[in-house]
C-alpha cells in the first residue's frame, strides 16, 4: 500500500517537474479551447465572469454567472471540449430575483 502511494507521489512529482505549477503545453490547449467555445455561448460571454484552467486533461471551471442554467451550459461546454476528461465546476450561479 506504501508503495502504491508512493508512486503516485512519484508521477505528480514528475508531472511537476516536466510541467512546473503552470499547465502543461496540452492542458494549456485545453483550457484556450473551452474558453474559446465559451465565446461562442451568450450565457457564458461577460458581464459573466469565467475562469479556466486545467490540470491532467481535468477542467476546473469557477467565476460568477448570472443564472444556475448559465453554469450548466458552461459545464456542458466544456465536457463536450476535446481532449477534457473531467470538469470540476465551482462557478457561482446566481438566482434572479
Amino acid at each position: 500500500m506504501l508503495l502504491l502511494g508512493g508512486m503516485a507521489g512519484c508521477t505528480l512529482f514528475h508531472q511537476l517537474h516536466r510541467c512546473g505549477v503552470d499547465e502543461c503545453p496540452a492542458d494549456r490547449k485545453i483550457t484556450a479551447d473551452v474558453e474559446a467555445r465559451f465565446q461562442q455561448h451568450s450565457s457564458t460571454q461577460p458581464p459573466n465572469m469565467i475562469y479556466v484552467s486545467t490540470f491532467k486533461g481535468v477542467v476546473y471551471l469557477s467565476g460568477d454567472v448570472d443564472s444556475p442554467s448559465a453554469k450548466q451550459e458552461a459545464e456542458l461546454v466544456a465536457r463536450q471540449t476535446p481532449g477534457v476528461t473531467d470538469v470540476v465546476n465551482s462557478i457561482v450561479g446566481r438566482q434572479s430575483p
